[in-house]
């Protein structure tokens, strides 16, 4: 208890260096644990993107790209299913719903989702949450729109606003549906999800509007039908993008994806949600270790800039330290005095380094949510953090051994005798 007592007045004393040894490495505590969270709700964020799907199928391509067209709307499919296709799939007596998809127009920069109101019924996120809406209501009618939280955030929209979409998904586009414009009906509830960044209207509004199209070209004003015209018109659509599945049992996904990925009539690939999900992290989890080696290695910087610190005080303290002796001190109470300087600033360290961190994980969090998506839900340090933060003090306590055994050397060899 006196080599405590001891080391908390060695450090008061320095206090002015000890202050800013602690403040370094509370610096690189915090940026890892910031690093650490974020790391963290991203792949929460992946995972959490679709839930309750069984399966996704759309035209034969790579899983990941599947993934990324029709959930994260992010990229282009490379063909599309036929009606009949997605039809006969549908009706199968294992299937219990399927939401179909068409993608391919954008409104202002974000994507144009069409669909039907079983994507409003069995479209999951975050476990067993469902859509819900904020104002309005689902599309009933032709020309009716959606929005997600971050379009009508965006872009300030209200109920009973008129937009046109746009043909393509670019950023800008010269090509826009102006003569078929759509009215504001509903609004989601922010998921932090691609969702909140879509555009949702039914699939016979994205049929009707493609009507007077050719090949990606307008057809002539004078040759155009008009909205009204086709409201009296069969807007079966011909094909989709893709479409996500829920199978009657879970068993019987892997049967019905093996069916799907044979089926002679079409080239077609289905995916299961959660294993083209891993894939998708395993690819892009790269830049986030990345991210945490280079935190790591801030850490190990303050660490070794506290080592210095340390060494450079030993000359100044050797005075001190054989006063410690002359009054009954022993050398490995000396080494024990400066390793437990070195985990006391550590300690100091880790404790301010994380409070800053929560501090700028709650400041943080409602930028991350509204630019990014990203929801960060703030809870106590995970066992996984808690090992970090005490592998963190106890790098400290072995650093702090260096400078404690030279302490140790010179304080034998010094005795009352200060070379100065």
């Amino acid at each position: 208890m006196v080599i405590w007592t001891l080391a908390l007045k060695s450090l008061w004393n320095r206090r002015t260096t000890a202050a800013l040894m602690a403040l370094a490495i509370s610096i690189s505590v915090a940026l890892l644990l910031s690093v650490e969270m974020l790391r963290t709700a991203a792949k929460e964020g992946f995972t959490n993107t679709i839930s309750g799907t069984d399966l996704i199928v759309g035209a034969r391509t790579g899983p990941i790209n599947l993934l990324l067209a029709s959930v994260f709307r992010i990229g282009n499919a490379t063909t599309n299913i036929s009606w009949a296709t997605y039809q006969k799939i549908a009706k199968h007596p294992d299937v219990a719903w399927t939401i179909p998809i068409s993608l391919g127009d954008s409104h202002r920069g974000f994507r144009v989702l069409g669909t039907d109101q079983d994507y409003f019924r069995h479209y999951h996120f975050a476990g067993d949450q469902s859509l819900h809406f904020t104002a309005g209501h689902s599309f009933q009618n032709l020309y009716e729109a959606v929005l997600g939280a971050d379009v009508e955030r965006k872009l300030h929209y209200k109920l009973g606003d008129t937009i046109i979409l746009a043909h393509g998904v670019g950023p800008v586009s010269f090509e826009k549906h102006t003569d078929k414009p759509f009215r504001v009906v509903g609004i989601l509830a922010k998921t932090g999800t691609p969702v909140d960044r879509t555009v949702h209207v039914s699939l016979e509004s994205i049929t009707a509007i493609h009507v007077d199209w050719r090949t990606g070209v307008h057809a002539p004003a004078n040759a155009r039908v008009s909205a009204e015209q086709l409201k009296r018109m069969d807007l079966t659509p011909k094909d989709i993008t893709a479409f996500l599945v829920g199978m009657r049992s879970k068993v019987l996904a892997l049967r019905m994806q093996r069916a799907i990925n044979e089926y002679t009539g079409e080239a077609l690939l289905a995916v299961i949600p959660g294993v083209a999900l891993n894939q998708l992290w395993s690819l892009v989890g790269i830049a986030d270790t990345a991210l945490m080696i280079v935190a790591a290695f801030v850490v190990l910087a303050s660490l070794l800039g506290m080592l210095t610190s340390i060494l450079t005080s030993l000359n100044e303290r050797r005075r001190e330290m054989a006063i410690l002796r002359s009054v009954g001190a022993r050398p490995r109470h000396i080494l024990a005095l400066m390793v437990i300087e070195a985990g006391l600033l550590a300690a100091l360290g880790v404790i301010f380094g994380t409070i800053w961190a929560y501090v700028l994980i709650v400041a943080g969090r409602p930028i991350l949510q509204n630019e990014f998506g990203v929801f960060i839900d703030v809870n106590v340090p995970s066992a996984y953090d808690i090992s970090i933060l005490c592998i963190i003090v106890l790098s400290a306590l072995l650093i702090g051994f260096l400078p404690a055994f030279r302490a140790y050397r010179n304080t034998l060899s010094d005795g009352l005798q200060i070379r100065v």
